[in-house]
């Protein structure tokens, strides 16, 4: 049986006028649109003939594509699969109508508009997802009359794939630092909210050792919320393997109008935040950076308040209840820097602290499956032995 695709997002580049800055988006993690699967094609009675299937709409992981390339070609518009062949006296079996294959970034989740419920995810490079069917061909069960597809809305949510997610208030020194470490170049200014949108950065070690790290709009007060599409930059932490928290020593005040919170509070905030969304997330293993070290009495706030801040538990009776969790943070690490003098030392030890806590991470995930499957252990010494005695060949 000869099976018919046709792949959206491959088509020749259309030559249009284009749009002045102010005009023009970036980031898109939402996007809806229609699918409907192709109808199948008709039976032939008088021979027992069945038609071929229609065309089912897939979803396909796919790296360098994005959910705003996507909207170019899916937006208001309804994506049909092919319809099936019908069963002719020369073929007695219809070919199957064309699939449509919509490529999409990885940590796409697929949802039915209709019904709320989840259809599916694609998380790696080239995973696909079936999310409308084809109709089935006629036969005597159909009266040899072709069925119509699945046809509904349906929602792509991107949810950013990272090893690393920064967390901080605005104006922390997160974009300083991902344009430092890594190739991401970032919007930094000196004022608040110059991240608008998700930057994703990869650090490159000398060994060739990749690092994804993804750089958050900041966060406010009443995130958990929605406030200030606190949704929308929340969720991205949920696929991350590390939460790397940036803070200025000195505190954070989003206006005159806000009351000015110090740097222990600002922490306690962010924590109750992320509780407030997700409290699974607050197992993620946590890293703290103290930032803005060359500031004023910075040296002198650092030695106030790090021993709180390696076991928040023990003060949270000193803060009042609106800014205390219940679930606590605890950091692997805390460190203190100043981003912006973009010292190597300092950037090499960031680097470095970030990668061993990785190391770890996988270390420790590698030992949980061992105890889970120990037949999994005993392959991987089996293949290690093979390695190290397989013959050389001259």
């Amino acid at each position: 049986m000869v099976y018919l695709t046709r792949i959206v997002g491959y088509a020749k580049k259309a030559h249009f006028k284009p749009q002045r800055k102010y005009l023009q988006s970036g980031f898109l993690d939402l996007l809806r649109f229609h699918v409907r699967g192709g109808t199948g094609g008709s039976g032939l009675s008088k021979y027992g003939g069945i038609g071929g299937r229609g065309g089912d709409v897939i979803v396909r992981a796919k790296e360098g594509i994005t959910l705003r390339d996507l909207s170019k070609y899916v937006q208001n518009k309804e994506l049909v699969a092919g319809t099936g062949f019908d069963s002719t006296k020369k073929g007695i079996l219809g070919i199957a109508g064309e699939d449509i294959i919509i490529n999409v970034p990885s940590g796409v989740i697929v949802y039915n508009e209709q019904t709320k419920t989840v259809i599916g995810e694609v998380n790696e490079p080239d995973k696909t997802l079936v999310v409308a069917l084809g109709g089935v061909g006629g036969c005597a069960e159909t009266n040899y009359s072709g069925q119509r597809g699945e046809s509904y809305h349906i929602i792509l949510d991107l949810k950013l794939i990272s090893d690393i997610a920064l967390v901080g208030f605005p104006n922390a020194g997160k974009s300083t630092l991902i344009r430092s470490v890594s190739n991401a170049k970032p919007k930094i200014a000196e004022y608040p909210f110059t991240t608008v949108r998700p930057h994703l950065g990869k650090i490159i070690y000398p060994d060739f050792r990749e690092i994804l790290i993804a750089d958050l709009p900041g966060l406010i007060e009443g995130a958990h919320k929605n406030i200030g599409k606190g949704h929308s930059f929340l969720k991205h932490l949920e696929r991350t393997k590390l939460l790397l928290f940036i803070i200025d020593i000195q505190g954070f005040r989003l206006s005159p109008k806000h009351c000015l919170r110090n740097a222990l509070e600002t922490v306690l905030l962010l924590n109750k935040e992320i509780e407030f969304y997700k409290p699974e997330l607050l197992s993620l293993p946590a890293i703290l950076l103290l930032n803005k070290m060359d500031t004023k009495n910075a040296s002198k706030i650092l030695d106030n308040i790090k021993p709180k801040l390696e076991n928040l538990d023990n003060y949270r009776s000193e803060f009042p209840d609106d800014i205390c969790p219940e679930q606590t943070l605890k950091f692997e690490n805390i460190l203190p820097v100043s981003l912006i003098n973009k010292d190597k030392d300092e950037m090499k030890l960031i680097k470095d602290t970030l990668r061993m806590n990785l190391d770890k991470i996988q270390e420790l995930k590698d030992l949980k499956i061992e105890k889970e499957m120990p037949e999994l252990k005993l392959v991987r010494k089996l293949k290690r032995h093979m390695t190290l005695h397989a013959p050389v060949l001259v």
